[in-house]
């Protein structure tokens, strides 16, 4: 939930404590702790290798944690699969949609979960549910009828997230939700996220482009080398100070070499 001023409040919705994870020698996260609150945008940046893919896989429940704890909405839980991890709230959008080309936007709304009487597709429900959803999130598309493949980037990026709501998520997880759109694209589905905040959801966002992120957060986690290197509220701090904690430059020297800045894109906050 957020406040008159559409702030986020309230007890975090989503918690990770002290979360580890090895694949083999390689440890992937140490004592990671994180959360997210009601109506809350939560930034989690770091750069190639920080561990923040693994973190959401783990929220996703396609990974389980080696040691460490999950809380949604105060209650423990194991997200022994991504069903689990949907049936607790929790709906992932990565990086590749998961939509299928050739069908139209209903069909990829409900594909696998199609809604039925009997043996046949209660298609004039689904579709009614599916202009339901778009004008909610205020998703322009030309029809609902149109296949996925005739869509721009950034309408085929919102009809990923719309496809989620249908499953009334309480979290929201989105994987690099703006790579490789245009400028008219990306403000599409920055538009989206915060019609999401509005309507009172968890959303975390990955990104790479911190203009991005400084848009839409309220706060960012920074990964560096598998563990979290802090939690910045957007509205006191820099661009400059989140590149100095994912490249370690903020905490002094470091045995360790610091990643290289440039697979941020920097620009104005």
């Amino acid at each position: 939930m957020t406040d008159s001023a559409g702030m986020p409040y309230g007890h975090p919705r989503l918690v990770l404590k002290n979360i580890s994870k090895a694949f083999g020698a390689v440890q992937a996260l140490t004592n990671v702790d994180f959360e997210v609150l009601p109506g809350e945008v939560m930034g989690l940046v770091g750069d190639n290798g920080a561990g923040k893919s693994t973190l959401i896989k783990i929220m996703a429940g396609a990974y389980a944690p080696d040691t460490g704890e999950i809380f949604v909405e105060g209650t423990k839980v194991n997200l022994t699969s991504p069903q689990e991890a949907n049936h607790q709230g929790i709906e992932t959008v990565y990086q590749d949609l998961a939509l299928c080309d050739n069908l139209d936007v209903v069909k990829n709304m409900y594909l696998g979960r199609e809604a039925r009487q009997g043996f046949l597709l209660k298609d004039a429900e689904m579709e009614r549910r599916t202009l339901e959803v778009l004008k909610v999130l205020n998703v322009r598309i030309p029809s609902v009828r149109v296949p996925v493949a005739g869509l721009s980037g950034g309408q085929r990026q919102c009809i990923a997230v719309a496809k989620t709501i249908l499953r009334n998520p309480k979290v929201v997880l989105l994987d690099e939700p703006t790579a490789a759109l245009g400028v008219v694209q990306t403000r599409q589905v920055l538009n989206l996220i915060l019609r999401l905040k509005e309507q009172g959801l968890s959303v975390v966002v990955i990104s790479h482009n911190l203009r991005d992120v400084f848009e839409v957060v309220d706060r960012v986690t920074v990964m560096r080398l598998g563990r979290r290197a802090g939690v910045f509220d957007i509205k006191s701090t820099t661009q400059e100070k989140i590149i100095g904690a994912i490249t370690g430059a903020e905490f002094g020297p470091s045995t360790v070499p610091a990643p290289a800045p440039s697979a941020f894109e920097i620009g104005p906050a």
